[in-house]
């Protein structure tokens, strides 16, 4: 009797098997073992990226980081929230005593046991999240830190029973449907995209015979995506920002430093007193986000005193200046490095941990700074508005 999470589909002249697994379940692995050797299939198609198959093969990868490098090319935020995620993976893998994504190299060693060709069929995870966080309003971003963040101190126990239930076609259509109603920005992003990504991958897949090996959250869209059209290039792409994102970034600068000269034109003091609030309100905020990732007091001054050239800047970032000051300061070892599955265990870890310590510093002194920015600018609009329209 075939498994219910085991779908065979015919495409014109190919036979292709959808197998979905729970990412941190035993019984997957040694699912995608028997279903690989059962089927002999000509390819195996792997929901994996060539980024985080290297991570889950490269056991040493965090010591080759080099995390100066990661905050010059503006990646810091991008490597905070992969590990944040990858964390919560592993938190499930540990609690089962198994690896993440044990299932998904499983599939790879025993593709090229049988002689398929194994195929990474997911869409490189970078692109996912940049297309994510350019195309979501304000609002679905505030969901998708907050989820993010939650999973750090959420450590409410799994079942091997809630893993299994996952590949039940009517649990997971069920749970789709409340995701799309929760997030429905976001799941386009995470979840549909990827399908076509996916279903273009599997069906142009080398070999008249393919096993895919999915997660279960994909294998309902994928089987639609099958007998559709995607057009592969739009979905790699990373998309401009809008117009209006360009320019609000020197617009709110702009109209800032105006008004302040427009105060200074008819009372020099109280305009002094404007520039005075505006460097007080972001540096100090800027500074109190990067004592709040526990920084060095020099990240702190720095993160104070580059606030206000980078409110004003919109090529600049206090989290930037801030991060390298603490890289230099507190420079992390190799044992930081190969103690982060153990510190990020905690949420005291994630704050011990020279790596992570500053990741956090670049994201909240620039938290901090934003902040800082709407609360002076407030008070700027008011006191121009005070002056010349009352």
């Amino acid at each position: 009797m075939e498994e219910k999470n085991v779908h065979r589909i015919k495409l014109n002249d190919k036979e292709i098997i959808l197998l979905g697994t729970a990412h941190v379940s035993k019984n997957s692995a040694e699912q995608v073992k028997e279903l690989i050797e059962r089927e002999k299939p000509d390819s195996v198609c792997i929901e994996l990226d060539e980024q985080r198959y290297k991570s889950i093969k490269d056991k040493d990868k965090w010591r080759n980081t080099d995390i100066v490098k990661i905050i010059k090319e503006k990646k810091a935020g991008f490597m905070l929230t992969n590990i944040i995620l990858s964390n919560y993976q592993r938190k499930i893998a540990e609690q089962f005593e198994i690896n993440a994504g044990q299932e998904m190299i499983q599939g790879i060693n025993s593709a090229e046991e049988v002689g398929a060709k194994t195929v990474l069929a997911d869409r490189n995870i970078q692109t996912t999240f940049v297309r994510l966080w350019r195309k979501v309003s304000l609002w679905g971003k505030i969901k998708l830190i907050s989820s993010i963040m939650y999973s750090l101190i959420d450590d409410e126990a799994i079942t091997e029973e809630d893993l299994e239930r996952m590949k039940t076609e009517d649990m997971l259509t069920s749970a789709l449907a409340e995701l799309s109603k929760a997030f429905p920005d976001l799941k386009k992003y995470i979840v549909d995209e990827r399908d076509q990504y996916l279903a273009y991958k599997i069906k142009n897949a080398p070999g008249e015979k393919i096993l895919a090996v999915l997660g279960a959250a994909h294998t309902p869209g994928v089987k639609l995506e099958l007998f559709k059209e995607q057009d592969i290039k739009e979905l790699d792409s990373i998309p401009e920002k809008s117009m209006f994102s360009k320019l609000s970034g020197w617009i709110i600068p702009g109209l800032i430093i105006l008004m302040i000269m427009l105060t200074f034109s008819v009372d020099s003091s109280l305009g002094i007193n404007q520039v005075i609030n505006f460097v007080l309100w972001v540096g100090t905020l800027a500074a109190i986000g990067t004592f709040l990732a526990f920084g060095h007091i020099y990240s702190a001054i720095t993160s104070f005193v580059m606030a206000p050239f980078s409110a004003i800047n919109p090529f600049l970032a206090t989290g930037w200046f801030a991060g390298l000051m603490e890289a230099h300061i507190r420079k992390p070892k190799v044992e930081d490095f190969e103690n982060l599955s153990k510190d990020l265990y905690t949420l005291k870890g994630f704050w011990k941990n020279k790596v992570t310590r500053i990741l956090l510093v670049v994201a909240f002194s620039n938290i901090g700074c934003t902040i800082g920015i709407w609360i002076s600018g407030a008070n700027i609009v008011s006191t121009f508005f005070d002056i010349f329209f009352r």
